[in-house]
């Protein structure tokens, strides 16, 4: 198991991307399945919005906001080297405070019941806010209508992938 962790507040909430980013395949084997501790956390003074033109979203700093997302534990610094590459130039990672959730409300956050504060880092966007897009992004929409192409051979992933490979292999 990893030293490492992290906030992530889009794509990679959906454990499947995250299995695919780390270990190759949306579908791990139950011991890489057992190195990670995934649990729902907030982040406050962030929001997020959908990139233009993109399945995924990006987090700004925004005091009085905040970003429902996961907590994942165990990361290994592999995983985080692939992550990196997987993000792209276009996010910085950085430290950041969250929430952890002892109970998880609905999806506005009504019924959240916070608990422990974690110091971890996230990815926040860096790519300038006309890349950016008014609104939330919408998890349960990419779950229902995009996450099929996140986690099949499917080409709009290929690219990370390829990105990845080509990284670990210099």
């Amino acid at each position: 198991m990893g030293d490492c962790s992290a906030f992530f507040y889009g794509t990679l909430m959906e454990p499947q991307v995250l299995y695919r980013v780390c270990y190759g395949s949306s579908t791990p084997t139950p011991f890489q399945r057992s190195l990670l501790t995934i649990r729902p956390a907030i982040l406050h003074d962030y929001c997020r919005h959908k990139v233009r033109g993109y399945d995924y979203p990006a987090i700004i700093p925004s005091p009085e906001d905040c970003v429902r997302g996961t907590y994942v534990r165990g990361l290994t610094d592999g995983d985080i080297f692939r992550l990196d590459i997987f993000e792209g130039p276009e996010y910085e990672r950085r430290k950041v405070k969250i929430r952890v959730l002892d109970v998880e409300g609905n999806e506005d956050g009504e019924g959240n019941v916070e608990g422990e504060e974690v110091e971890m880092e996230t990815y926040v966007w860096v790519g300038g806010d006309t890349a950016l897009e008014e609104g939330e992004w919408d998890f349960g929409e990419f779950r229902r209508e995009k996450m099929h192409r996140w986690i099949g051979r499917r080409e709009e992933y290929d690219e990370h992938v390829e990105k990845i490979q080509l990284e670990e292999e210099e």
